[in-house]
């Protein structure tokens, strides 16, 4: 049993996700799609399949799809997914799609409801949880070898020096820093955020967001456009009664540190990951096995629904530097 696929957008995430797909031995992608009718046909050529302009073509054109991945761009990165999610969940296709879901959080609503209602598996590239050590620390977590939770840090910085929207950092960033907060902790009840301009900036590039979970852990997110380097990309620290773990560069370094003792556990490079641009492998990898398991929608790792509550954090955190006070997450 095999899955023919469709990728709609044919940028550089959207090559990447076509990449991936055509080296797993049970995907054939039979349909691109773009607007621009170039990349569209400069897609088709390089993966052997046909080329379509519009999904709404794609959808009558009698191929067989049983998956298909939303990599279109737009406003803050996510503005585009919309209409194509909505056209391709209506025409009954499970959709794996980019961050963020959506920045409106209507049309956000809309689509998982969509998905709910049709019964239609929707995953979102979340892809930071995808990884060797987030599964190994997820693990401990889970068999309690960390005791009870009580704080969690987050830092995700990237030199960006784009410049869109007012919070272009905050929505376009941070649904992967907020949905590996999530993995670990659970959801979040209140939000207290500071927004501060990188120099030259007309953006709020850099930020600092207080956490308190339903669950009772305290967490921080530090994030920013105008930090990292050659190294710095993600570090999450998890810290409960008996024990903590430090995940460092997203994937390459996980470490164990015993309350009570100093015999500290150290691994790298865990299941051979060797550097964040193999997490969208390791993420399609699992969508495509849980499309040929015939997992139930609400079985989706990363479903649509967890990056909508992501962005739900991302507009509480807003709305609490708009008027300097702390926010309760309306889900």
């Amino acid at each position: 049993m095999g899955l023919n696929i469709a990728v709609v957008g044919m940028g550089g995430i959207g090559n990447n996700h076509a990449r991936n797909y055509q080296a797993h031995e049970a995907c054939t992608i039979v349909a691109v799609c773009d607007a621009i009718k170039e990349k569209a046909d400069e897609a088709a050529q390089t993966y052997g399949c046909k080329a379509f302009y519009t999904v709404g073509d794609l959808l009558n054109s009698g191929l067989k799809v049983d998956a298909a991945s939303v990599c279109t761009a737009g406003v803050e990165n996510g503005g585009d997914h919309y209409a194509p999610t909505m056209e391709l969940l209506g025409g009954g296709i499970p959709v794996l799609g980019e961050k963020p879901i959506s920045n409106e959080i209507p049309k956000a609503r809309e689509m998982v409801a969509l998905a709910r209602e049709r019964g239609i598996r929707y995953g979102i590239n979340l892809n930071h949880r995808f990884t060797p050590a987030a599964l190994r620390a997820k693990e401990w977590v889970e068999a309690g070898r960390l005791g009870e939770l009580n704080i969690i840090n987050m830092t995700m910085w990237i030199n960006n020096p784009n410049e869109s929207s007012p919070h272009f950092h905050m929505r376009a960033l941070h649904p992967h820093s907020i949905d590996v907060m999530r993995y670990f902790c659970g959801d979040v009840e209140k939000v207290q955020a500071f927004f501060k301009k990188g120099r030259g900036r007309k953006i709020w590039s850099n930020v600092q967001v207080n956490m308190l979970f339903e669950n009772g852990v305290v967490g921080h997110l530090t994030g920013s456009y105008d930090a990292g380097g050659s190294y710095g990309l993600e570090t999450c620290e998890v810290v409960g009664s008996d024990a903590r773990f430090v995940i460092r560069e997203a994937c390459e370094g996980l470490e164990f540190y015993p309350r009570h003792s100093r015999e500290v556990e150290s691994y790298q490079y865990l299941g051979g990951m060797m550097g964040f641009p193999e997490t969208f492998g390791t993420r399609i990898t699992r969508w495509i096995e849980q499309n040929l398991e015939g997992a139930a929608p609400e079985e989706i790792d990363a479903k649509a629904e967890d990056a909508l509550r992501a962005q739900l954090i991302i507009e509480a955190a807003i709305e609490s530097w708009d008027t300097d006070s702390v926010v309760t997450v309306q889900y």
